[in-house]
């Protein structure tokens, strides 16, 4: 592979908060000139364009050889369990190596959760020589990942203590976050400088640890904190994050997914509603059932519940629903709606205008995966057309 080496790399895994970061790294790192390659999520992109590859080894590759060309100097990419268990992180060592959390998910595609530690640590294990390992400094899963991290690598903790206890020192820390309709502000310190207020257009106070694993990863790669700070706090969320579609009702869509990304969004939604929380929601079909109940267990935080479809594939929808349902237990609103878009409707109808209605699990996805194909459905686009009418 002739351009290893001539590609500055950082490699972002974690369960959550990764596509977050990628944007927001390539952010910083493009503010100082030229075009980055940045894979996640939500696509492959080049600077503004948007590369026809796809997200596999043999896609990434791809990716890196055409940014090659265009003499791109950075490359951020997220890198899944499966990427780095098919052997990723041997064939492209990354510079700088960062770790979000690790929480409940894809045990699908993992034996354990043991496994799916051990995927995502591959990443530090295979740093290039003096490379950098950012981690979670309150993630205690981070914490074993240092201990495997390649010896010759620098390590980096970023962490909110107010949230959880650091197991290491912090080299970026935040404190005083408040969340607003507007954004989320935050005080940060660390790194030999002086403290300083942070403000980002992203909503939601699990948006700040992403904030700061982006800074430290910019750093880390030779941004000046100033100037990283500078064009985080002005770098847009990744489509279907806390994205707000509508104010009075409030209604957002979300990608959470999974049990701890439902807890954190319906916390900011619950900091956010002057009255209560709608949540519609589902979970994947043929993708990790063990996760099923703990999600519902999670929406229990909510006043209402609509449990509906999410990408059933060719399983039962109201199997999964029921099996979420068992997680969830005695709760006076839970409504079970199979038709998403019904369910969608509904909620955003019946909600006053102080509510907040969170329609979570999709995100940015433009198409629902069933079990004779795919449909177009945006939770976004629907959304939005139940308002204008």
């Amino acid at each position: 592979m002739s351009v290893r080496g001539q590609l500055v790399s950082a490699g972002v895994t974690g369960t959550n908060g990764k596509t977050t970061v990628v944007m927001w790294l390539a952010a910083a790192l493009e503010a100082q000139g030229g075009p980055v390659l940045r894979t996640s999520t939500v696509g492959i992109h080049l600077g503004d364009e948007c590369l026809d590859a796809g997200v596999s080894v043999e896609g990434m590759v791809d990716a890196l050889v055409r940014a090659r060309r265009a003499r791109a100097r950075f490359a951020i990419l997220e890198l899944t369990s499966q990427l780095l268990e098919a052997g990723f992180a041997s064939m492209w060592p990354c510079h700088v190596g960062v770790f979000t959390n690790l929480t409940h998910d894809h045990l699908d595609a993992h034996d354990h959760a043991e496994a799916y530690l051990a995927a995502k640590a591959q990443l530090f294990v295979r740093l290039s020589p003096g490379g950098t390992a950012v981690l979670n400094g309150c993630d205690p899963a981070a914490r074993l990942i240092a201990e495997v991290t390649e010896t010759t690598a620098r390590r980096v903790l970023y962490g909110v203590r107010q949230r959880v206890a650091p197991w290491g020192p912090l080299d970026l820390e935040a404190s005083s976050i408040s969340v607003s309709w507007e954004g989320t502000r935050f005080v940060l310190a660390g790194a030999g400088t002086r403290e300083r207020e942070v403000r980002l257009r992203a909503i939601g106070a699990h948006f700040v640890e992403n904030a700061l694993a982006a800074l430290s990863g910019a750093v880390a790669l030779g941004v000046p904190l100033g100037s990283a700070v500078e064009t985080i706090a002005e770098a847009p969320t990744p489509p279907g994050r806390f994205e707000v579609v509508h104010r009075r009702p409030y209604v957002v869509v979300d990608y959470a997914h999974n049990p701890d990304g439902l807890v954190r969004t319906l916390e900011a939604a619950r900091a956010l509603a002057p009255s209560s929380v709608t949540l519609v929601f589902g979970a994947g079909g043929r993708r990790d059932e063990t996760k099923r109940r703990p999600m519902g267990s999670a929406a229990r935080a909510a006043d209402r519940i609509f449990i509906t479809s999410d990408n059933p594939r060719d399983e039962d929808p109201r199997a999964i629903a029921l099996q979420i349902a068992e997680g969830v237990g005695a709760h006076a609103g839970v409504l079970l709606e199979l038709d998403r878009s019904t369910a969608i409707e509904r909620a955003i109808r019946e909600a006053r205008d102080t509510d907040v209605v969170v329609i979570a699990g999709r995100g940015h996805e433009a198409r629902q995966e069933l079990a004779d194909g795919s449909v177009d459905l945006s939770d976004v686009e629907l959304a939005r057309a139940v308002m204008a009418r």
